[in-house]
């Protein structure tokens, strides 16, 4: 009898900084369940009126698909993949 370990799903880091605000993160949260991916890790650092938040990922759709979500956010100020050279901010 073979025994099949389960692949291992895609990771991804991103970066989102929010305005600082109650239910902010559970919004947050929410949009990244019910995009499909699995939250493998979070940092959260308080800074002032902002929340800066770095997720770790698990899933098989387009992160992008996902990055696009949380940008129409209104307490989303910026969301940036991987590194800060794929940063997308929203003026605000």
């Amino acid at each position: 009898m073979s025994t099949q370990f389960p692949q291992p799903l895609p990771s991804h880091t991103l970066n989102c900084r929010m305005a600082f605000e109650p239910a902010a993160l559970e919004r947050l949260c929410q949009v990244v369940r019910i995009r499909g991916f699995r939250v493998a890790s979070m940092a959260v650092e308080s800074m002032g009126e902002h929340i800066d938040i770095q997720l770790t990922l698990e899933g098989t759709r387009p992160i992008a698909m996902l990055q696009s979500q949380l940008e129409k956010l209104h307490t989303v100020v910026e969301v940036a993949l991987g590194g800060r050279s794929e940063v997308r901010s929203r003026a605000g």
